[in-house]
C-alpha cells in the first residue's frame, strides 16, 4: 500500500491547476478590464470646471442608491477576502486545519483563497454611472496614457511571475509539501534555514510595490476601482512588515543566484569557445 500517500498528490494538484486559472482570470480583472474595456457612462466628459458643482456632485453621489448599492456588494467582497486570507494565516487555524488535513493544510489555504477571488471577481459590481477621479480617455491623452500603463502593468506582471519563481513556486502552492510527504522527507520548511524561515513569517506579500502599482496604474479611476485600490492599498500596507535584516538576507540571495546564472552563463561561453572551431570544421 506504499501508493497511498501519493493520492494525496491529487487533490494537491487539483488545488494548484484551480489557483492557477484564478491567477490567469486575476490578470483580467486587474489589469486587462482596466485597460481594454469600456470605461463608466459618466466618465465620457471631461471634469475641467470652474464653478464648485463637482463638490455637490459628489455629496450628491453618497445618497444615490444606484452607486451605493455595487460599492457596498464590492466592500462585502473585499471584506470577505480579506478575512478568509488573514484568519486562515493566523497559527490558531493553521494548527487546526493541520491536524485535520495534514500535509494538505498549504494546498487547502491556497484553494480557498483562490475561491474567495473567483467569488470577488464573478460577483464584482462595477459603478457604471458614477463620476471619476481621472480619466485619460480623452484628448490629448486618448493614446498615450493607456500604452504607459499598459507597459507598466506588462512590467509589473512579469516581476511578480519571477519573484514567485525564486519563493519556490511549489513550495507555495503546497505541492512540495505532499511531494516531500510521500518521499519521507518531512517538512520544507525544516530544512530551510533560520533567516529564510523568518522571511517567510514577515513577507505575507512579496509584491507588494507591483500591486500598488497595478492598482493604482489605471487610465480611468472609477468609483469601484478607487475603491478596490483603496482596501487592498490599506491591507498589503499593514500585512508588509520588513525590516532591515530581511531586506539584507533577500539581498544577499539575489547577488547569489545572479553569480550562479553569471557562472553558467560563463561556463556555457566557454563551452561554445572550445566546441565552436571544432563544429565548424566538421561542417
Amino acid at each position: 500500500m506504499a501508493f497511498l500517500p501519493l493520492l494525496l498528490l491529487v487533490p494537491a494538484l487539483l488545488s494548484f491547476l484551480f489557483t492557477f486559472g484564478t491567477g490567469v482570470e486575476l490578470i483580467r480583472f486587474i489589469s486587462l478590464r482596466a485597460l481594454f474595456v469600456q470605461q463608466p457612462a459618466g466618465a465620457g466628459a471631461p471634469q475641467h470646471r470652474a464653478d464648485p458643482a463637482p463638490s455637490y456632485e459628489w455629496r450628491a453621489v453618497l445618497r444615490d442608491p444606484k452607486i451605493l448599492h455595487p460599492l457596498m456588494m464590492d466592500v462585502g467582497l473585499i471584506v470577505l477576502f480579506i478575512l478568509q486570507h488573514s484568519l486562515m494565516a493566523t497559527e490558531r487555524v493553521k494548527r487546526w486545519t493541520s491536524s485535520c488535513l495534514g500535509v494538505l493544510q498549504r494546498s487547502f489555504y491556497v484553494f480557498c483563497t483562490a475561491l474567495a477571488l473567483q467569488l470577488l471577481m464573478r460577483y464584482w459590481q462595477p459603478v457604471q454611472d458614477g463620476p471619476t477621479l481621472w480619466n485619460a480617455h480623452t484628448e490629448p491623452w486618448v493614446t498615450w496614457i493607456p500604452l504607459i500603463c499598459f507597459i507598466l502593468h506588462f512590467i509589473a506582471w512579469l516581476v511578480i511571475f519571477s519573484i514567485v519563481l525564486i519563493f519556490d513556486y511549489a513550495e507555495l502552492m503546497g505541492i512540495k509539501q505532499v511531494y516531500y510527504h510521500c518521499l519521507g522527507m518531512g517538512d520544507p520548511l525544516a530544512v530551510k534555514s533560520s533567516r529564510a524561515v523568518r522571511l517567510y513569517t514577515h513577507l505575507r506579500h512579496p509584491v507588494y510595490l507591483e500591486f500598488l502599482l497595478l492598482l493604482w496604474c489605471v487610465p480611468c479611476l472609477s468609483l469601484d476601482r478607487l475603491l478596490l485600490a483603496l482596501l487592498f492599498t490599506a491591507y498589503l500596507t499593514y500585512a508588509h512588515s520588513l525590516d532591515q535584516q530581511d531586506y539584507l538576507y533577500l539581498r544577499a540571495q539575489l547577488d547569489k543566484k545572479f553569480q550562479v546564472f553569471s557562472r553558467e552563463e560563463a561556463a556555457y561561453g566557454d563551452l561554445l569557445a572550445q566546441n565552436g572551431p571544432s563544429t565548424y570544421k566538421e561542417n
